[in-house]
């Protein structure tokens, strides 16, 4: 049913509260047809007809515009002047004035609970709060997060105020309960809505939310019952740590309050750049240069890691690009066991001068392979 005084959408068009949309184009279309100027030419009650056909055809082919007519009578943010009393509001449903809470539950329980999340209740101001998390990063070489290290941070945070114990009162100051929210941090007061008057919860000024006055605060904390202070935290950084890698550190947060534990510190690593490794992923990459001979008869050679020389063999006959590995001497594996692989990439070194002998040698070695070079 339609507010008092407006128009009957349903009505208009001819069909009823339940009709479909085809039903509703359907009526829509027959009646423009109708009562189209250019069919009544000079006729003003047909031209207000169809005027009033297209407005309801607007709201009724909209499924969003049709919901809200339906429960409300109206369309759009403010309902028109006449709707359910003076004022263009809901006028408190005969004069009463509802609480935000009580238009939650009504309206939770006629639309599912879709205004403002059903009733909400006030928590104790002075119930034990968990203090914020912090965050800090640390710059470590790319060898560090190979073998684990440790850092000793400074990291500046809110705490427990000393001379009060958190508490913001002056010690020997008297402490009561607020007058103003009576102890619950909390106050109403009304504010007018598109549905009428309301009533909505907000901190209480006077208390500041705390729920009690005191006659003198704290002199070091100025009340707040936290100071900042700079504290000290030595941090262990497991091996296997990448770039971005965020780790935890228990309880070195900033202090709860009224004595709600402390709040983390997540540390997050930068990885610097090392000159003889690049990593991807688990494993690390590096490159050796060997000559023509070493590739061609085969060698061993020293190959530098993070724990020392290791020996590594050189088939006869690699290729400059080859690549060979050293199976577990990369990267620790943070979160499993093992470590990756070490991969080598092998390049072949052409010397930029040679002397006579060795000139002659290998002019000797390119006629017995049969190729053409400069004599």
């Amino acid at each position: 049913m339609a507010a008092p005084g407006k128009k009957d959408y349903y009505e208009i068009l001819g069909v009823s509260r339940g009709a479909s949309a085809d039903e509703i184009k359907k009526a829509y279309r027959a009646l423009t047809r109708k009562y189209h100027p250019d069919a009544n030419p000079g006729d003003k009650e047909a031209e207000a007809k169809y005027k009033e056909i297209n407005e309801a055809n607007e709201v009724l082919s909209d499924p969003k515009k049709r919901a809200q007519y339906d429960q409300f009578g109206y369309v759009g943010d403010v309902p028109p002047d006449g709707f359910g009393g003076a004022g263009g509001g809901f006028g408190g449903f005969g004069g009463q004035t509802f609480t935000q809470e009580d238009l939650g539950d009504l309206f939770g329980d006629l639309f599912g609970g879709g205004f403002g999340g059903g009733r909400r209740r006030s928590s104790n101001p002075n119930a034990p709060k968990r203090g914020a998390d912090l965050e800090a990063s640390v710059k470590i070489s790319l060898e560090e997060a190979y073998k684990g290290t440790k850092r000793k941070l400074e990291i500046p945070r809110l705490d427990t105020c000393p001379h009060c114990g958190g508490s913001g009162a002056e010690p020997g100051s008297k402490v009561e309960t607020c007058p103003a929210c009576h102890g619950t941090g909390q106050v109403r007061e009304v504010v007018n809505t598109p549905f009428g008057q309301m009533q909505q919860i907000v901190t209480c000024a006077k208390c500041g939310g705390k729920g009690r006055t005191v006659d003198r605060v704290c002199t070091v904390c100025r009340g707040n019952g936290r100071v900042q202070k700079t504290q000290s935290v030595e941090v262990k950084i497991p091996a296997g740590v990448d770039n971005g890698t965020r780790l935890r550190v228990s309880s070195k947060g900033e202090a709860g309050i009224n004595g709600g534990p402390a709040g983390d510190l997540f540390i997050l690593t930068e990885v610097m750049p090392d000159a003889r490794f690049t990593r991807k992923g688990d494993d690390l990459n590096t490159t050796i240069e060997i000559s023509y001979p070493q590739a061609a008869l085969g060698c061993e050679v020293k190959v530098d890691t993070f724990d020392g020389v290791e020996k590594l063999d050189i088939p006869a006959g690699t290729q400059a690009g080859s690549k060979l590995r050293i199976k577990g001497r990369g990267m620790p594996r943070l979160r499993g066991k093992g470590s990756g692989d070490m991969n080598i990439l092998v390049r072949v070194k052409v010397p930029k001068s040679l002397s006579a002998k060795e000139r002659e040698l290998l002019i000797q070695l390119a006629r017995e392979s049969g190729q053409q070079v400069k004599a």
